[in-house]
C-alpha cells in the first residue's frame, strides 16, 4: 500500500515538475533547474523501483543520448549562425533532452523527439515567432511517447 502511495506521489511531483518547466520555458524562454532536477531525480526514481516500461539500464543509455544529442545540435547550430545574439537551443533544453532520455529510454526519446519536433515546427508556422519555446512541446511529444510505449511493450 505504500509503494503505491510514493509511486504516485513521485509521478504528482514530476507532473507538477513538468508543468511548471513548460510554463516558464513558454513565457520567458527559460528552464528552471528548481523544477529539472527533481524531474529528473523522478525518473531515476521511476525507472529504478517502479513498474515502468523504460529499464534503468535502458534509462541511463537514454539520460546520456539525450544530453549528448542535444550537445550535438547546440554545438552545430552554434557554429553555424555565429551571428545570432542568442544560441538556437539552450542549456535547460539540453538538460531536458537527457531528463526525457531518463524517463522514456532510447526508443521513447527518439519518438519524443520527432513528435515534438514537429510539433514545434508547426506552432511556429502558425506563430512566426523567432524564438520556439521547446520545453512544452517536448513534454508533450514524452508524454505521447510514452503513452506509444506502454501499448507497444
Amino acid at each position: 500500500m505504500i509503494y503505491y502511495i510514493f509511486f504516485s506521489l513521485v509521478l504528482i511531483g514530476a507532473i507538477f515538475c513538468a508543468y511548471r518547466m513548460a510554463a516558464a520555458d513558454f513565457s520567458r524562454r527559460i528552464i528552471p533547474d528548481v523544477y529539472l532536477f527533481p524531474f529528473l531525480f523522478a525518473g531515476l526514481l521511476t525507472a529504478t523501483f517502479f513498474p515502468w516500461p523504460v529499464t534503468i539500464g535502458d534509462s541511463v543509455v537514454g539520460g546520456a543520448m539525450g544530453y549528448c544529442l542535444g550537445l550535438i545540435v547546440g554545438f552545430v547550430f552554434e557554429h553555424l549562425k555565429k551571428h545570432e545574439k542568442y544560441p538556437p537551443i539552450g542549456l535547460g533544453d539540453i538538460k531536458l533532452l537527457g531528463a526525457g532520455g531518463i524517463w522514456l529510454g532510447t526508443f521513447g526519446l527518439s519518438i519524443a523527439i520527432i513528435i515534438s519536433c514537429l510539433l514545434a515546427c508547426i506552432w511556429h508556422i502558425g506563430k512566426k515567432d523567432k524564438y520556439v519555446p521547446f520545453a512544452p512541446f517536448f513534454l508533450i511529444g514524452g508524454f505521447l511517447s510514452l503513452i506509444i510505449i506502454w501499448f507497444l511493450i
